[in-house]
């Protein structure tokens, strides 16, 4: 009966301790999200919700979202994007343009700005290098994504590099050619199809062998764009000669401290870095 007791009573203890934890991770926010009825609600609800990461409650009287969601596996720009990718602007990100254009006649609501771009608005004036940057906005989004997914195999974490690399997919897919110069064009025609190939394969599982498998190839491809198209800061190729099976294998990194995807933990410093890509 005492073991019994000393049982509940350090289950108690755990359970009270996981609590504190998760309140401390997680953050609730209160944004502008441009709609007009109950099916827009539906809609941005739906997008911004994901089962143990973010809970979105929009109300279509005052266009006001609060968003709660757990720090330490999402972000509050993460949802907005997932929303804005659905076909609703907020202050922060805004819809592309074919997307709001596929919405029901009831669901297309006053656009506050008449240049739709999906990416965050700048707050200061930049170099004109970086302003070129901007206009290729699809690959950022994309880039973004790769290193969520590269974060979530990081943390070993099969389930969130599934959720991460169905983002991939998506930033993929909103990807406009027509948009891109030329030699970025020309780049992303070469890198397009397994791109989009290893993300599916990778969103499709929640194995991380696998998953790590196909994020070989998913980082050589995308180092070949990244090349061209450049990121809005340095990024770190960085390579660890144990991985595939002693064959070596590459990734990328917005961070120079070496945080090995393909072991995490196991061997978490694993690496070094072999090429900065600057920005020029």
């Amino acid at each position: 009966m005492k073991s019994l007791k000393y049982l509940m009573i350090v289950l108690l203890l755990l359970s009270i301790t996981l609590c504190n934890a998760q309140s401390k991770n997680q953050k609730t926010d209160t944004v502008k999200i441009y709609g007009n009825c109950g099916m827009c609600e539906s809609t941005i609800e739906k997008a911004g919700n994901m089962k143990n990461q973010s809970n979105v409650d929009w109300n279509k009287e005052t266009k006001m979202a609060t968003i709660s969601y757990d720090s330490l596996k999402t972000s509050k720009k993460e949802i907005l994007k997932r929303i804005a990718f659905a076909g609703y602007d907020s202050d922060t990100f805004l819809s592309p343009d074919d997307t709001y254009s596929n919405l029901p006649s009831c669901c297309q609501y006053e656009r506050a700005k008449k240049e739709i771009v999906l990416y965050e608005e700048p707050k200061m004036k930049m170099p004109t290098r970086m302003m070129e940057i901007v206009k290729t906005n699809y690959l950022m989004l994309v880039f973004d994504s790769y290193f969520a997914v590269k974060n979530a195999l990081v943390n070993s974490d099969g389930n969130l590099t599934s959720t991460k690399s169905t983002e991939l997919v998506k930033s993929l897919e909103n990807v406009k050619m027509n948009e891109l110069k030329m030699e970025v064009h020309m780049g992303w025609m070469k890198v397009m199809k397994e791109l989009k190939a290893d993300a599916n394969k990778m969103a499709k599982s929640k194995d991380e062998k696998s998953q790590r498998t196909n994020f070989i190839s998913l980082s050589n491809n995308m180092f070949s764009l990244l090349k061209i198209a450049k990121y809005r800061e340095p990024v770190y190729y960085q390579f660890c000669p144990m991985a595939n099976d002693g064959k070596g294998a590459s990734w990328l990194s917005t961070k120079s401290a070496v945080k090995n995807p393909y072991y995490g933990s196991a061997m978490l410093s694993c690496g070094k870095t072999v090429e900065i890509i600057k920005i020029k």
